[in-house]
């Protein structure tokens, strides 16, 4: 499976609504999560968790925060102004770090290939866009993360993180109606990074503890995947952390202004301009129908007639853009549907899809892909090949064909194979793409070598080679270093196996499995067997590494009690 979770359960909602008071670390995790488990539906952070990056947010300081002046709406600083040494570049950045370790140990974090490529392909040229305008300085540049990620949840949402996170549920690709829409929100969500929004609000006349408000963002995040206001409400109940709420809450003017950067990163980008105002409206829309809480996008992000207003004012000023990608976003919108809730019943809603045959090309490759993809996690195979196969006919029937969207239905198709077995039918399917180059391709490549029967040992090493060159400029990329692992250990080297075993650890933030796998690695060098010496040397390296890490680490927790 592509689509791989990693532990626990949290990750939504939008990134800030409010900070903690001065009180000790212990208690304020602790009543969050008790609260969370009263309000939330799933399993939800430990205090343990909280505590771990409530910690390391305390320790980027030293010390609490120094007083500062509070930001008045027309007193904000000018675009891009640096920040005070109390929360610089780094401190964000580590901030950011410990919480993004906590949300890949989360079942609700997702690292599905084919729907993060897409993203991808539309959040790099906002990032480009965004260096060519002067927005992001060398500093932010080269310490900040640059990441988005995905978060399994059918609510409408998408959030910024300290140091350059960006998390993007699949609700928001699912009821986006083409790239341009995405890109609206990925460059406000962008925007508010490189204006250093969260660092100008973490600000206060009072001194208070970064732990607090590390773990009042994560139970944020935590209480509104509850959809439920009064979820949110309940983290911030109290009299002094609600007299605070308002200091992380992004402003009016820093909505106002992501917007203003935003459209000129996306429209420079070469993005329909027009896709921000017909997000707005769409919003708009909605949550004057329902108040079902699906949107929690607009709770921290709040939808004021004029920010609606100067959306549609700009496009005045902006050049007409034709509107690309179109089926390549239909397909990656008909996955996001099916992949945000697996339910059985969800799924079979989905698989009925293929009952419609009417519509717009657009909207009839959208069932097709639903109901494919569907069928296929509900093992109804048949289904599953009419459905691709319809998809596959319609994004061909094209008057202006598209490669990628074809390629992208292909590569569903080819993982549909494989999980039921048919490695060489799905050998065949992929052929027009073993050469790619691309994260999806090498993955998919990967274990279709290790389902092949008999097993090819020149075509496993070959693979896991290209895949060794991925993870040497990609090293947090957990799930490319799961499948190295495989592939080493099916070509009987056991070193470089277990090295990959704990670099997937390492990754997701487990330094106990790290070094427990890097351990198991020394037992084998040592074991009298044949060895190389090169791989030895990497384990005992690394081992030193994440031994290092784990000390301090735990020095860190001592430090705090």
């Amino acid at each position: 499976m592509w689509a791989r979770p990693s532990a626990s359960k949290c990750v939504s909602g939008s990134f800030i609504g409010a900070t903690g008071s001065g009180k000790r670390l212990r208690h304020h995790s602790d009543a969050l999560s008790a609260r969370f488990r009263v309000t939330n539906r799933s399993k939800l952070w430990s205090p343990a968790a909280l505590r771990r990056v409530a910690l390391a947010c305390a320790l980027a300081l030293g010390a609490p925060l120094g007083s500062a002046p509070a930001f008045a709406q027309n007193n904000l600083p000018a675009l891009g102004d640096p920040d005070s040494a109390d929360f610089g570049v780094g401190t964000e950045r580590k901030i950011g770090d410990e919480i993004m370790r906590e949300i890949r140990r989360d079942p609700a974090y997702m690292d599905d290939p084919l729907l993060l490529e897409y993203v991808q392909s539309i959040w790099q040229p906002l990032l480009a866009q965004a260096r060519t305008l002067g927005n992001i300085t060398s500093e932010i540049d080269q310490r900040f993360a640059w990441e988005p990620f995905l978060v399994r949840d059918a609510s409408v949402n998408a959030f910024a993180l300290p140091g350059g996170y960006v998390g993007v549920h699949l609700g928001l690709i699912a009821i986006t109606a083409n790239r341009d829409e995405l890109a609206s929100v990925l460059a406000h969500e962008m925007s508010h990074v490189t204006q250093r929004h969260i660092a100008r609000s973490v600000t206060s006349g009072k001194r208070q503890s970064l732990a607090s408000m590390a773990a009042l963002v994560l139970g944020l995040l935590a209480a509104s995947r509850s959809n439920s206001p009064d979820a949110v409400n309940a983290v911030v109940a109290g009299s002094q952390a609600a007299a605070i709420q308002g200091q992380l809450n992004f402003s009016r003017d820093m909505e106002r202004e992501a917007d203003r950067v935003g459209f000129a990163v996306m429209s420079g980008a070469g993005f329909a301009p027009a896709g921000m105002a017909s997000m707005f409206e769409k919003m708009e829309q909605s949550t004057r129908l329902t108040d079902a809480g699906g949107f929690p996008y607009l709770r921290t992000h709040p939808l004021t007639s004029q920010r609606i207003g100067e959306a549609r004012s700009r496009l005045g000023t902006a050049p007409p853009v034709r509107l690309a990608g179109a089926l390549e976003h239909t397909v990656a919108e008909a996955r996001a549907r099916v992949l945000m809730d697996t339910r059985s019943d969800a799924l079979r809603v989905r698989q009925a899809q293929d009952a419609i045959t009417t519509g717009t090309l657009a909207e009839r490759l959208l069932a097709a892909c639903e109901s494919a993809h569907a069928s296929s996690l509900l093992r109804d195979w048949a289904r599953a090949d009419a459905g691709f196969a319809r998809a596959l006919s319609l994004a061909r029937s094209a008057p202006e064909r598209s490669p990628r969207a074809e390629r992208a239905i292909v590569f569903e198709m080819v993982q549909s194979q494989l999980s039921r077995g048919e490695a060489a039918k799905a050998g065949e399917t992929f052929r027009p793409y073993a050469n790619e180059r691309s994260r999806p391709a090498l993955l998919l490549g990967s274990q279709l070598a290790l389902a092949a029967a008999p097993l090819d040992d020149a075509t496993i090493k070959a693979r896991a080679s290209d895949l060794q060159t991925w993870v040497a400029t990609h090293p947090n990329d957990s799930l490319a270093w799961t499948v190295l692992g495989q592939a080493w250990a099916k070509v009987n080297q056991p070193l470089r196996a277990l090295r990959a075993e704990a670099e997937a650890r390492v990754a997701l933030g487990d330094l106990v499995g790290a070094i427990d796998r890097l351990r198991a690695g020394q037992r084998v060098a040592r074991g009298g067997g044949p060895v190389d010496f090169i791989d030895a040397s990497v384990i005992d390296a690394r081992l030193r590494d994440v031994e290092t890490q784990r000390k301090q680490l735990e020095a860190d927790e001592k430090a705090l009690r």
